[in-house]
């Protein structure tokens, strides 16, 4: 049921979350999927919709928008980590 001051189902943040935990990268994935670029703008799309469902900062959800879709086109690309 949705309630009229969250426009969202009950469960849509927690699904949202859930799938945000999925998506994410780790510790113990980090070096394997840091430069995929589907991956990595993935898991920000992913935390948009949570930083939305949540009632988030509206510039928060459009800058990890943006920042997704700059690693889809390519235009974003790790750094390296700095302690290699």
């Amino acid at each position: 049921m949705t309630s009229p001051d969250a426009p969202w189902p009950d469960s849509a943040t927690a699904k949202a979350e859930e799938l945000h935990q999925l998506l994410r990268i780790g510790d113990r994935d980090w070096h394997q999927l840091k430069s995929n670029r589907q991956r990595r703008g993935a898991e920000l799309l992913a935390a948009a919709m949570v930083q939305l469902l949540r009632q988030g900062d509206s510039t928060d959800v459009e800058n990890l928008t943006q920042q997704a879709l700059g690693w889809f086109k390519g235009e974003l690309k790790d750094p390296g980590c700095p302690r290699h």
